[in-house]
Protein backbone atom coordinates (compact mmCIF):
# COMPACT_ATOMS: atom_id res chain seq x y z
CA UNK A 1 0.00 0.00 0.00
CA UNK A 2 3.10 2.63 0.71
CA UNK A 3 4.16 1.64 -2.33
CA UNK A 4 0.98 2.12 -4.01
CA UNK A 5 0.96 5.47 -2.56
CA UNK A 6 4.10 6.92 -3.34
CA UNK A 7 3.95 6.07 -7.12
CA UNK A 8 0.84 8.04 -7.02
CA UNK A 9 2.73 11.00 -5.60
CA UNK A 10 5.19 10.58 -8.41
CA UNK A 11 2.71 10.75 -11.20
CA UNK A 12 1.38 14.09 -8.79
CA UNK A 13 4.87 15.59 -9.41
CA UNK A 14 5.96 14.62 -12.58
CA UNK A 15 3.02 17.17 -13.80
CA UNK A 16 3.30 19.66 -11.32
CA UNK A 17 6.85 21.27 -11.44
CA UNK A 18 5.96 21.51 -14.78
CA UNK A 19 3.08 23.42 -14.89
CA UNK A 20 3.15 25.68 -11.60
CA UNK A 21 5.44 28.48 -13.09
CA UNK A 22 2.87 29.35 -15.28
CA UNK A 23 -0.48 28.29 -12.57
CA UNK A 24 -3.85 30.30 -13.80
CA UNK A 25 -6.88 29.38 -12.15
CA UNK A 26 -9.56 27.81 -13.83
CA UNK A 27 -13.17 29.73 -12.84
CA UNK A 28 -14.15 27.30 -10.50
CA UNK A 29 -10.71 27.70 -8.24
CA UNK A 30 -10.83 31.57 -8.48
CA UNK A 31 -14.22 31.15 -7.19
CA UNK A 32 -12.98 28.88 -3.99
CA UNK A 33 -10.54 31.33 -3.65
CA UNK A 34 -12.83 34.21 -3.04
CA UNK A 35 -14.67 31.77 -0.79
CA UNK A 36 -11.33 30.76 0.62
CA UNK A 37 -10.30 34.54 1.54
CA UNK A 38 -13.79 36.11 2.08
CA UNK A 39 -14.35 36.69 5.86
CA UNK A 40 -17.87 34.07 5.87
CA UNK A 41 -18.58 33.99 9.96
CA UNK A 42 -20.81 35.87 12.64
CA UNK A 43 -19.16 37.92 13.13
CA UNK A 44 -17.59 38.85 9.86
CA UNK A 45 -14.07 38.72 11.06
CA UNK A 46 -12.65 35.55 9.88
CA UNK A 47 -11.96 33.28 6.88
CA UNK A 48 -10.23 29.97 6.15
CA UNK A 49 -7.17 31.87 5.43
CA UNK A 50 -7.51 33.41 9.07
CA UNK A 51 -6.27 30.19 10.21
CA UNK A 52 -4.45 28.72 7.05
CA UNK A 53 -1.99 31.52 5.21
CA UNK A 54 -0.19 30.93 2.27
CA UNK A 55 2.62 33.27 4.04
CA UNK A 56 3.20 30.36 6.07
CA UNK A 57 2.25 27.35 4.32
CA UNK A 58 -1.39 27.41 4.69
CA UNK A 59 -1.33 27.44 8.15
CA UNK A 60 -1.49 29.61 11.80
CA UNK A 61 0.37 33.36 10.67
CA UNK A 62 0.05 35.11 13.91
CA UNK A 63 3.43 34.18 15.99
CA UNK A 64 1.95 35.32 19.25
CA UNK A 65 -1.13 32.87 19.04
CA UNK A 66 1.09 30.04 17.32
CA UNK A 67 3.43 30.48 20.84
CA UNK A 68 2.70 29.08 23.15
CA UNK A 69 -0.59 28.50 23.29
CA UNK A 70 -1.18 26.96 19.28
CA UNK A 71 -5.04 27.06 18.85
CA UNK A 72 -6.89 29.76 17.33
CA UNK A 73 -9.60 31.78 18.90
CA UNK A 74 -12.57 31.91 16.88
CA UNK A 75 -15.01 34.28 15.30
CA UNK A 76 -16.32 35.18 18.77
CA UNK A 77 -13.00 35.57 20.59
CA UNK A 78 -13.30 33.74 23.86
CA UNK A 79 -13.91 30.79 22.18
CA UNK A 80 -11.18 28.25 21.41
CA UNK A 81 -11.15 24.76 19.79
CA UNK A 82 -8.55 21.75 20.46
CA UNK A 83 -5.85 21.64 18.31
CA UNK A 84 -3.53 23.80 15.97
CA UNK A 85 -4.55 24.82 12.37
CA UNK A 86 -3.18 21.70 10.14
CA UNK A 87 -1.88 22.93 7.00
CA UNK A 88 -4.87 23.31 4.07
CA UNK A 89 -1.38 22.86 1.04
CA UNK A 90 -1.57 19.17 0.03
CA UNK A 91 -4.49 18.50 1.80
CA UNK A 92 -6.19 17.74 -1.23
CA UNK A 93 -3.99 14.90 -1.90
CA UNK A 94 -4.81 12.80 0.99
CA UNK A 95 -7.34 9.31 -0.29
CA UNK A 96 -10.79 8.78 1.12
CA UNK A 97 -10.67 7.81 4.88
CA UNK A 98 -10.24 3.64 5.03
CA UNK A 99 -9.16 0.91 6.62
CA UNK A 100 -6.23 -1.00 4.64
CA UNK A 101 -6.72 -4.57 5.61
CA UNK A 102 -2.97 -5.10 4.19
CA UNK A 103 -0.99 -2.54 6.68
CA UNK A 104 -3.65 -3.09 9.11
CA UNK A 105 -4.17 0.84 9.51
CA UNK A 106 -6.79 3.21 8.94
CA UNK A 107 -5.16 5.60 5.98
CA UNK A 108 -6.86 9.23 5.05
CA UNK A 109 -8.96 12.24 5.28
CA UNK A 110 -8.47 15.08 6.80
CA UNK A 111 -8.32 16.95 9.75
CA UNK A 112 -5.90 15.62 12.64
CA UNK A 113 -8.35 13.35 13.53
CA UNK A 114 -9.27 11.77 9.88
CA UNK A 115 -13.26 12.80 10.38
CA UNK A 116 -13.70 14.44 7.18
CA UNK A 117 -13.48 11.32 5.17
CA UNK A 118 -14.35 12.39 1.75
CA UNK A 119 -17.42 10.45 1.64
CA UNK A 120 -19.89 12.86 1.50
CA UNK A 121 -18.17 14.97 -1.82
CA UNK A 122 -15.83 12.21 -3.10
CA UNK A 123 -13.07 14.32 -1.23
CA UNK A 124 -11.66 14.90 2.35
CA UNK A 125 -10.48 18.26 1.74
CA UNK A 126 -14.41 19.47 0.37
CA UNK A 127 -15.58 17.60 3.25
CA UNK A 128 -13.47 19.43 5.33
CA UNK A 129 -14.12 23.01 4.01
CA UNK A 130 -17.72 22.35 5.12
CA UNK A 131 -17.18 22.12 8.37
CA UNK A 132 -15.65 25.43 9.89
CA UNK A 133 -18.08 27.43 8.86
CA UNK A 134 -20.77 26.27 11.15
CA UNK A 135 -18.39 25.79 13.92
CA UNK A 136 -18.98 27.69 16.76
CA UNK A 137 -15.68 27.73 18.32
CA UNK A 138 -14.61 28.50 14.48
CA UNK A 139 -16.56 30.50 11.57
CA UNK A 140 -19.59 30.61 13.66
CA UNK A 141 -22.47 30.70 11.13
CA UNK A 142 -25.69 29.75 12.47
CA UNK A 143 -26.94 28.14 9.36
CA UNK A 144 -25.70 26.78 5.69
CA UNK A 145 -28.55 29.20 4.50
CA UNK A 146 -26.78 32.15 6.30
CA UNK A 147 -23.57 31.22 4.71
CA UNK A 148 -24.94 31.17 1.09
CA UNK A 149 -26.70 34.54 1.61
CA UNK A 150 -22.99 36.44 2.39
CA UNK A 151 -21.69 34.59 -0.69
CA UNK A 152 -24.99 35.59 -2.69
CA UNK A 153 -24.32 39.15 -1.42
CA UNK A 154 -20.82 39.49 -2.28
CA UNK A 155 -18.62 41.07 -4.92
CA UNK A 156 -17.81 38.03 -6.34
CA UNK A 157 -21.14 35.98 -5.98
CA UNK A 158 -21.21 36.51 -10.49
CA UNK A 159 -18.90 33.77 -10.36
CA UNK A 160 -21.08 31.24 -8.91
CA UNK A 161 -23.46 31.65 -12.16
CA UNK A 162 -19.72 31.47 -14.27
CA UNK A 163 -18.82 28.11 -12.39
CA UNK A 164 -22.20 26.25 -11.64
CA UNK A 165 -24.35 27.47 -14.80
CA UNK A 166 -27.25 29.10 -12.44
CA UNK A 167 -27.20 31.76 -9.94
CA UNK A 168 -26.61 30.81 -6.23
CA UNK A 169 -30.22 29.89 -5.17
CA UNK A 170 -31.41 30.80 -1.93
CA UNK A 171 -34.45 28.96 -2.12
CA UNK A 172 -34.40 26.03 1.28
CA UNK A 173 -34.87 23.42 -1.03
CA UNK A 174 -31.55 23.89 -2.45
CA UNK A 175 -29.69 24.68 0.71
CA UNK A 176 -28.02 21.19 0.75
CA UNK A 177 -26.90 20.77 -2.70
CA UNK A 178 -25.23 24.67 -2.82
CA UNK A 179 -23.77 24.61 0.60
CA UNK A 180 -22.01 21.41 -0.59
CA UNK A 181 -20.82 23.17 -3.91
CA UNK A 182 -18.71 25.45 -1.23
CA UNK A 183 -17.00 22.57 -0.57
CA UNK A 184 -16.28 21.76 -3.90
CA UNK A 185 -14.97 24.80 -4.85
CA UNK A 186 -12.72 25.26 -2.19
CA UNK A 187 -11.20 21.79 -2.51
CA UNK A 188 -10.77 22.49 -5.97
CA UNK A 189 -8.48 25.84 -5.12
CA UNK A 190 -7.15 24.22 -2.39
CA UNK A 191 -5.95 21.47 -5.58
CA UNK A 192 -4.70 24.59 -7.74
CA UNK A 193 -0.85 25.12 -8.30
CA UNK A 194 -1.47 28.18 -6.23
CA UNK A 195 -2.02 26.33 -3.61
CA UNK A 196 0.21 22.77 -4.33
CA UNK A 197 3.09 24.20 -6.15
CA UNK A 198 5.03 21.49 -5.86
CA UNK A 199 8.22 24.43 -5.81
CA UNK A 200 10.45 23.87 -3.01
CA UNK A 201 14.26 23.82 -3.46
CA UNK A 202 14.16 20.21 -2.92
CA UNK A 203 12.00 19.58 -6.25
CA UNK A 204 14.21 21.64 -8.09
CA UNK A 205 17.11 19.14 -6.85
CA UNK A 206 14.95 16.28 -7.47
CA UNK A 207 14.07 17.75 -11.30
CA UNK A 208 18.17 18.25 -11.83
CA UNK A 209 17.72 21.73 -11.37
CA UNK A 210 19.10 22.37 -8.05
CA UNK A 211 21.86 21.38 -5.88
CA UNK A 212 21.64 20.82 -1.77
CA UNK A 213 24.30 22.42 0.36
CA UNK A 214 26.37 19.46 1.96
CA UNK A 215 24.62 20.06 4.89
CA UNK A 216 21.11 19.56 3.31
CA UNK A 217 22.33 16.29 1.22
CA UNK A 218 23.83 14.81 4.58
CA UNK A 219 20.38 15.62 6.61
CA UNK A 220 18.72 13.85 3.75
CA UNK A 221 20.22 11.31 3.51
CA UNK A 222 19.77 10.75 8.30
CA UNK A 223 16.38 11.46 7.26
CA UNK A 224 15.92 8.63 4.73
CA UNK A 225 18.20 6.57 6.74
CA UNK A 226 19.58 6.47 10.81
CA UNK A 227 16.23 8.84 11.81
CA UNK A 228 13.77 7.18 10.25
CA UNK A 229 12.06 10.05 9.14
CA UNK A 230 11.02 8.79 5.52
CA UNK A 231 9.19 5.71 7.12
CA UNK A 232 6.06 7.85 7.40
CA UNK A 233 7.22 11.07 5.40
CA UNK A 234 8.39 9.79 1.91
CA UNK A 235 8.68 11.44 -1.30
CA UNK A 236 6.93 13.21 -3.04
CA UNK A 237 4.39 13.96 -0.43
CA UNK A 238 6.34 13.48 2.47
CA UNK A 239 3.17 11.90 4.25
CA UNK A 240 2.11 8.22 4.31
CA UNK A 241 -1.41 9.57 5.32
CA UNK A 242 -1.76 7.21 8.52
CA UNK A 243 -2.21 8.20 12.16
CA UNK A 244 0.34 7.98 14.75
CA UNK A 245 1.04 8.89 18.86
CA UNK A 246 4.29 10.12 19.14
CA UNK A 247 4.12 10.20 22.86
CA UNK A 248 3.24 14.11 22.29
CA UNK A 249 3.01 16.00 25.69
CA UNK A 250 0.02 18.15 26.57
CA UNK A 251 0.45 21.85 26.11
CA UNK A 252 -0.43 23.12 29.13
CA UNK A 253 -0.80 26.38 27.25
CA UNK A 254 -3.87 25.36 24.85
CA UNK A 255 -6.34 28.05 25.73
CA UNK A 256 -9.22 24.94 24.99
CA UNK A 257 -8.28 23.51 28.58
CA UNK A 258 -10.17 26.72 30.16
CA UNK A 259 -13.07 26.13 27.99
CA UNK A 260 -14.70 25.03 30.61
CA UNK A 261 -15.60 28.39 31.61
CA UNK A 262 -16.74 29.64 28.19
CA UNK A 263 -20.29 28.86 26.64
CA UNK A 264 -22.04 28.55 23.69
CA UNK A 265 -25.15 30.11 22.79
CA UNK A 266 -27.36 27.17 24.43
CA UNK A 267 -25.24 27.95 28.02
CA UNK A 268 -23.43 24.20 27.57
CA UNK A 269 -19.19 24.64 28.06
CA UNK A 270 -17.31 24.76 25.28
CA UNK A 271 -15.11 21.75 27.45
CA UNK A 272 -16.82 20.53 30.47
CA UNK A 273 -13.61 18.22 31.22
CA UNK A 274 -11.51 21.42 31.62
CA UNK A 275 -7.59 20.52 32.44
CA UNK A 276 -8.23 17.04 32.65
CA UNK A 277 -9.44 16.77 28.36
CA UNK A 278 -7.44 14.21 26.96
CA UNK A 279 -7.06 14.41 23.05
CA UNK A 280 -8.60 11.24 21.80
CA UNK A 281 -7.19 11.65 18.02
CA UNK A 282 -8.31 9.18 15.87
CA UNK A 283 -9.95 7.01 18.29
CA UNK A 284 -11.94 9.94 19.37
CA UNK A 285 -13.72 9.77 15.73
CA UNK A 286 -13.69 6.25 15.36
CA UNK A 287 -16.06 6.22 18.80
CA UNK A 288 -19.01 8.03 17.10
CA UNK A 289 -19.18 5.72 14.31
CA UNK A 290 -21.55 3.17 14.11
CA UNK A 291 -20.81 -0.66 14.72
CA UNK A 292 -22.11 -1.61 11.46
CA UNK A 293 -18.70 0.51 9.78
CA UNK A 294 -16.31 -2.11 12.02
CA UNK A 295 -18.39 -4.71 11.37
CA UNK A 296 -18.15 -4.44 7.46
CA UNK A 297 -14.34 -4.12 7.37
CA UNK A 298 -14.13 -6.97 9.57
CA UNK A 299 -13.45 -5.25 13.13
CA UNK A 300 -14.69 -5.55 16.32
CA UNK A 301 -15.50 -1.54 16.81
CA UNK A 302 -13.92 -1.82 20.89
CA UNK A 303 -10.64 -2.82 19.85
CA UNK A 304 -10.14 -0.35 16.36
CA UNK A 305 -11.01 2.93 19.47
CA UNK A 306 -8.83 1.30 21.91
CA UNK A 307 -5.78 0.39 19.66
CA UNK A 308 -6.39 4.17 17.78
CA UNK A 309 -6.68 6.14 20.65
CA UNK A 310 -4.34 9.03 20.70
CA UNK A 311 -2.98 8.84 17.38
CA UNK A 312 -2.98 11.94 15.28
CA UNK A 313 -2.67 12.11 11.63
CA UNK A 314 0.57 12.14 10.07
CA UNK A 315 1.06 15.97 8.49
CA UNK A 316 2.81 16.34 5.22
CA UNK A 317 6.04 17.88 5.76
CA UNK A 318 6.11 19.96 2.89
CA UNK A 319 6.29 23.64 3.72
CA UNK A 320 6.24 22.45 7.65
CA UNK A 321 9.53 25.31 7.81
CA UNK A 322 8.29 27.47 5.45
CA UNK A 323 7.47 31.39 7.21
CA UNK A 324 8.10 35.29 6.35
CA UNK A 325 11.62 35.58 8.50
CA UNK A 326 13.84 33.55 10.44
CA UNK A 327 12.63 34.65 13.83
CA UNK A 328 8.60 33.85 12.66
CA UNK A 329 7.47 31.65 15.40
CA UNK A 330 5.88 28.46 14.26
CA UNK A 331 4.73 25.34 16.80
CA UNK A 332 4.41 22.14 15.99
CA UNK A 333 2.32 18.66 16.38
CA UNK A 334 -1.19 18.50 16.70
CA UNK A 335 -1.39 20.80 19.43
CA UNK A 336 1.43 22.99 19.37
CA UNK A 337 3.55 21.28 21.57
CA UNK A 338 6.66 22.26 20.54
CA UNK A 339 8.35 25.35 19.25
CA UNK A 340 10.82 24.26 16.52
CA UNK A 341 11.43 21.96 13.94
CA UNK A 342 15.02 21.30 16.14
CA UNK A 343 12.91 20.43 19.14
CA UNK A 344 10.80 18.34 17.27
CA UNK A 345 14.19 16.43 16.16
CA UNK A 346 15.56 16.00 19.33
CA UNK A 347 12.26 14.55 20.92
CA UNK A 348 12.35 12.00 17.70
CA UNK A 349 16.13 11.65 18.96
CA UNK A 350 15.72 11.08 22.66
CA UNK A 351 12.26 10.77 23.67
CA UNK A 352 12.79 7.65 25.63
CA UNK A 353 16.46 8.61 27.03
CA UNK A 354 16.07 12.08 28.50
CA UNK A 355 13.79 14.17 30.62
CA UNK A 356 10.35 14.97 28.26
CA UNK A 357 6.87 15.51 29.80
CA UNK A 358 4.69 11.92 29.31
CA UNK A 359 2.66 11.40 26.69
CA UNK A 360 -0.79 12.50 26.50
CA UNK A 361 -1.78 9.56 25.89
CA UNK A 362 0.15 6.74 26.89
CA UNK A 363 -1.02 3.99 24.89
CA UNK A 364 -0.59 2.83 21.27
CA UNK A 365 3.01 5.50 21.56
CA UNK A 366 5.22 4.36 18.84
CA UNK A 367 8.20 3.12 20.17
CA UNK A 368 9.41 1.20 16.91
CA UNK A 369 10.27 4.37 15.29
CA UNK A 370 11.25 7.07 17.52
CA UNK A 371 12.41 7.37 20.78
CA UNK A 372 16.25 6.63 21.03
CA UNK A 373 17.70 7.21 17.74
CA UNK A 374 21.23 8.09 18.54
CA UNK A 375 21.29 11.02 16.78
CA UNK A 376 24.35 13.54 17.59
CA UNK A 377 23.44 17.57 17.60
CA UNK A 378 25.16 17.85 14.05
CA UNK A 379 23.23 15.32 12.65
CA UNK A 380 20.27 16.43 14.04
CA UNK A 381 20.80 20.20 12.64
CA UNK A 382 21.61 18.99 9.23
CA UNK A 383 17.99 16.99 9.51
CA UNK A 384 16.26 20.84 10.29
CA UNK A 385 18.61 21.91 7.19
CA UNK A 386 16.94 19.90 5.03
CA UNK A 387 13.26 19.97 6.07
CA UNK A 388 14.33 23.63 5.21
CA UNK A 389 14.28 22.74 1.80
CA UNK A 390 10.79 21.56 1.63
CA UNK A 391 9.10 24.89 1.60
CA UNK A 392 7.37 25.76 -1.95
CA UNK A 393 8.18 29.26 -3.54
CA UNK A 394 12.10 28.60 -3.61
CA UNK A 395 13.64 29.53 -7.40
CA UNK A 396 16.54 28.71 -8.68
CA UNK A 397 18.87 31.77 -10.10
CA UNK A 398 18.19 30.46 -13.89
CA UNK A 399 14.57 30.58 -13.00
CA UNK A 400 14.70 33.93 -11.07
CA UNK A 401 16.54 35.12 -14.63
CA UNK A 402 13.83 33.66 -16.88
CA UNK A 403 10.79 35.40 -14.18
CA UNK A 404 12.12 39.09 -15.44
CA UNK A 405 11.06 38.12 -18.70
CA UNK A 406 7.40 39.56 -19.46
CA UNK A 407 7.01 37.65 -22.86
CA UNK A 408 5.99 34.02 -21.98
CA UNK A 409 5.41 31.27 -24.53
CA UNK A 410 2.08 30.28 -25.73
CA UNK A 411 1.69 26.33 -23.54
CA UNK A 412 -1.13 23.86 -23.34
CA UNK A 413 -4.01 24.74 -21.30
CA UNK A 414 -6.57 21.74 -20.03
CA UNK A 415 -10.52 22.53 -18.86
CA UNK A 416 -12.63 20.18 -17.69
CA UNK A 417 -16.14 20.99 -17.56
CA UNK A 418 -18.64 20.40 -15.52
CA UNK A 419 -16.54 19.38 -11.93
CA UNK A 420 -18.45 17.46 -10.37
CA UNK A 421 -19.99 15.87 -13.35
CA UNK A 422 -22.53 13.11 -13.66
CA UNK A 423 -22.67 11.16 -16.20
CA UNK A 424 -20.29 12.73 -18.70
CA UNK A 425 -17.77 15.78 -18.50
CA UNK A 426 -15.95 17.61 -21.65
CA UNK A 427 -12.18 17.92 -21.90
CA UNK A 428 -11.17 21.11 -23.93
CA UNK A 429 -7.46 21.85 -24.99
CA UNK A 430 -5.41 23.95 -26.73
CA UNK A 431 -2.05 23.26 -28.56
CA UNK A 432 0.42 26.37 -29.67
CA UNK A 433 1.96 23.23 -31.79
CA UNK A 434 1.10 19.57 -33.40
CA UNK A 435 2.31 16.51 -31.82
CA UNK A 436 1.09 13.53 -29.97
CA UNK A 437 -0.55 14.03 -27.09
CA UNK A 438 -2.00 11.59 -23.99
CA UNK A 439 -4.36 12.02 -21.72
CA UNK A 440 -4.75 9.37 -19.02
CA UNK A 441 -6.86 8.93 -15.56
CA UNK A 442 -5.77 7.57 -12.65
CA UNK A 443 -7.81 7.00 -9.44
CA UNK A 444 -6.23 8.31 -6.20
CA UNK A 445 -4.26 5.16 -5.97
CA UNK A 446 -2.12 6.14 -8.74
CA UNK A 447 -4.31 3.28 -10.54
CA UNK A 448 -4.81 3.83 -14.49
CA UNK A 449 -8.11 3.09 -14.73
CA UNK A 450 -8.31 4.83 -18.72
CA UNK A 451 -6.47 6.30 -21.83
CA UNK A 452 -8.98 8.74 -23.07
CA UNK A 453 -6.56 9.76 -25.72
CA UNK A 454 -3.08 8.62 -27.63
CA UNK A 455 -2.51 10.18 -30.74
CA UNK A 456 -1.06 13.19 -33.04
CA UNK A 457 -2.94 16.14 -32.76
CA UNK A 458 -2.90 19.43 -34.82
CA UNK A 459 -1.90 22.38 -32.92
CA UNK A 460 -5.55 24.95 -32.27
CA UNK A 461 -8.06 23.76 -30.66
CA UNK A 462 -9.79 20.32 -29.56
CA UNK A 463 -12.22 18.61 -27.24
CA UNK A 464 -13.45 15.37 -26.01
CA UNK A 465 -16.48 13.94 -24.23
CA UNK A 466 -15.92 11.52 -21.02
CA UNK A 467 -18.27 9.14 -19.85
CA UNK A 468 -17.05 6.99 -17.66
CA UNK A 469 -18.41 3.35 -17.35
CA UNK A 470 -17.49 1.30 -14.73
CA UNK A 471 -16.44 4.09 -12.18
CA UNK A 472 -17.64 4.01 -8.56
CA UNK A 473 -18.12 8.13 -7.22
CA UNK A 474 -15.40 9.78 -5.78
CA UNK A 475 -12.47 11.43 -7.09
CA UNK A 476 -10.29 11.03 -10.63
CA UNK A 477 -6.80 12.43 -11.83
CA UNK A 478 -7.00 13.15 -15.48
CA UNK A 479 -3.21 14.13 -16.79
CA UNK A 480 -2.51 15.55 -20.20
CA UNK A 481 0.93 15.36 -22.17
CA UNK A 482 1.55 17.38 -24.89
CA UNK A 483 4.56 19.10 -26.68
CA UNK A 484 3.80 22.27 -25.00
CA UNK A 485 3.18 20.76 -21.46
CA UNK A 486 2.20 18.43 -18.73
CA UNK A 487 -0.52 19.49 -16.64
CA UNK A 488 -3.00 17.67 -14.89
CA UNK A 489 -6.68 18.27 -13.19
CA UNK A 490 -8.65 16.32 -10.61
CA UNK A 491 -11.91 15.77 -11.35
CA UNK A 492 -14.96 14.33 -9.03
CA UNK A 493 -17.82 11.58 -10.62
CA UNK A 494 -20.86 11.54 -8.49
CA UNK A 495 -23.42 8.84 -8.60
Amino acid sequence: MIHRRVLFGAVVLAFTVTSVASAQLTPMEELGKAIYFDKIAAPDNMACASCHDPKVGFTGPIPGINDPGAVYPGAVPPRFGHRKPPSAAYATTAPLFHWDATEELFIGGNFWDGRATGDHLGNPAADQALGPFLNPVEQNNPSKLAVLEQIASSKYAGMWEVVWGAPLSLDPADTDMEYDRIGLAIAEFEDSDEVNQFSSKFDYFMAGEATLTAKEAWGQELFEGKAMCSACHMWPLFTDYSFDNLGTPKNPDNPFYRMDEVYLDDGSPINPEGADWIDPGLGGFLATLPESYFTGIGLDKATAVAENWGKHKVPTLRNVAKAPSEDFKKVFMHNGAFNSLKEVVDFYNTRDVASWPPPEVAANVNTDELGNLGLTKKEVNAIVDFMGTLSDGWMPKKKKAEAEITVTAPSARLMVGPNPFNPMTRLSYTLSQAGNVTINVYDMTGRHVATLLKGWKSDGQHQLVWSPTGLSSGQYLVTFESPDATVSRKVTLLK
